[in-house]
């Protein structure tokens, strides 16, 4: 069985027929194959850490069309460097199973909930299934740690959209678009230091920039590139199907 997915072309698939049509259930066989589809990308990693600012007081609503696959709004929780997945979901969850629309929210609920105590504001309040917070921004090297997909399903399952950081682990950003479940978003400037958890921010993918709101200042985004077809349609079998690469259910 082969396959191969490169960023400058579109989606090749030789056969793919044989996996199951569930996504949240198969998408396990893709990932584990060791080489990356997305190996050419240029990811940079660092040691350095940051404190988490003090978050801000809300800025007050501003009018904005809802969001849409390209475009986010909403709040924002900045992190610092090398969030693992084990912070963003530990290993004593990985029993839920994703396709179980039950454990499916229940692994949402627990998402971030690694985080060491220095990260006072909580991602998802006590009693709350959801976060409030739409984008995570984080520093270099976010998805660090042993290769899970249910890092990016957790997230995607709390309702975060976007994760907008300096650089990512590469089997997180792989496992990102292969699941289509956050969007995993390279940033130019080093957003965690220019960012408080509760700004109010814009995504314009298209437009490849994040706008503060809370600030006032716009930030340029690096593209996303061949990923983000992907990750809209809801993950590599979703693509695969809509584009007629394998048979529909």
């Amino acid at each position: 069985m082969a396959f191969s997915v490169t960023t400058t072309s579109s989606l090749n698939f030789t056969t793919l027929t044989s996996f199951s049509h569930n996504k949240l259930s198969s998408y396990s066989h893709f990932l584990s194959f060791p080489t990356s589809p997305f190996s050419n990308l240029n990811l940079t990693f660092s040691s350095h850490n940051t404190l988490l600012p003090t978050p801000r007081a809300h800025a007050p609503p501003i009018s904005t069309p809802p969001s849409s696959t390209s475009s986010f709004h909403g709040l924002c929780y900045v992190l610092g460097d090398n969030i693992d997945t084990d912070q963003i979901i530990p290993a004593e969850y990985l029993t839920l199973v994703p396709s179980k629309p039950d454990e499916y929210q229940k692994l949402g609920s627990f998402a971030l909930i690694g985080l060491p105590a220095s990260y006072s504001a909580r991602f998802i309040d006590p009693g709350e299934t959801k976060t409030k917070y739409s984008v995570i921004i984080a520093g270099a090297n976010f998805g660090c740690g042993s290769s899970r997909e249910h890092a990016p399903v957790a997230l995607g399952a709390s309702g975060t959209a976007a994760v907008v950081a300096e650089s990512y682990a590469r089997i997180f950003f792989r496992n990102s678009v292969a699941t289509g479940e956050v969007y995993p978003i390279e940033s130019e400037a080093r957003l965690c230091e220019e960012c408080r958890t509760g700004d109010v921010v814009t995504i314009e993918l298209e437009e490849g920039k994040l706008i503060n709101h809370s600030t006032g200042k716009e930030y340029r985004l690096k593209p996303i590139g061949d990923a983000g077809p992907v990750i809209e349609a809801g993950g590599i079998f979703a693509y695969a199907r809509k584009t007629g690469m394998i048979p529909t259910r």
